[in-house]
């Protein structure tokens, strides 16, 4: 019977899931690691593991720090650093906002902070919406006034806080409009201990909204995402949807949670 030759592409696709096994291993300690630990934990046989590791070395996605143990190279986080560079906020959620979008049939927007203001940097949207008024891309809203505002706001230290109730004097646009410090505080409390931010007509008479943050993997504030709505027809079971997209894209930009202990 003849026996099959391994083709070039087979044994490059094998070298290839070897080596990912040896990075698995080795990410998932954080010490150094002895090579018959890795070759324990990957299932390779010892001299095969050590010749990949070898080759791992020289191109610096492993580093030796003594003979005989290993642990993550550097040049696993030059990578990293040029994906996370070229991966923007906007590309990171367009897709999870067109999918909301769909399930509400509601204007859903993508918000950052600038100063003493959010900018709307994208939105999904569509004209049988309903909305009579629809923030363009470039728009901007107050801080106090706006869901999204209200959980950068939330973010600052009270001195911040206070600095910016100075600066802008609170001023309102309707006559639901946080226009008094003592309420500002008291509502961004509310949004601290909530996890999302609502504006009640406060920015524009008959528009309600609601917001969720979207964080980086550091775990900074960079973005709001929220749903906006005729006042009469904004429905509180989308609030689940909005945390767990908002929550989505926070992970795709490499946000992990930390569990409340």
């Amino acid at each position: 019977m003849k026996m099959e030759t391994p083709t070039p592409a087979k044994t490059s696709i094998q070298v290839i899931e070897r080596m990912m096994a040896l990075l698995d291993a080795l990410a998932s300690y954080t010490d150094p690691v002895s090579l018959k630990e890795l070759s324990r934990v990957s299932g390779l046989h010892p001299s095969t593991a050590h010749r990949i590791l070898n080759d791992m070395v020289v191109t610096r996605f492993v580093d030796r720090v003594e003979p005989g143990t290993y642990r993550l190279g550097m040049r696993l986080l030059e990578l990293g650093n040029v994906v996370k560079s070229r991966l923007s906020v906007r590309e990171a959620a367009l897709d999870a906002m067109r999918a909301l979008h769909r399930k509400t049939q509601q204007t859903v927007n993508l918000s950052v902070r600038q100063g003493d203001e959010i900018v709307y940097i994208d939105r999904a949207f569509s004209e049988r919406s309903g909305m009579q008024v629809v923030r363009a891309i470039g728009g901007r809203g107050p801080l106090h006034l706006t869901s999204t505002g209200k959980l950068f706001l939330s973010v600052d230290d009270v001195k911040a806080i206070r600095a910016y109730a100075t600066r802008t004097g609170l001023s309102g646009h309707t006559r639901n409009s946080i226009t008094e410090l003592a309420r500002l505080e008291r509502e961004l409390s509310l949004v601290r201990a909530r996890g999302y931010a609502r504006d009640n007509e406060e920015l524009e008479l008959g528009v309600r909204c609601m917001a969720a943050g979207i964080h980086d993997d550091s775990g900074k504030l960079v973005a709001g995402l929220s749903i906006s709505a005729p006042a009469d027809r904004l429905q509180e079971d989308w609030l689940e949807d909005l945390v767990q997209t908002a929550s989505r894209i926070s992970s795709t930009l490499g946000y992990r949670a930390v569990p409340n202990v």
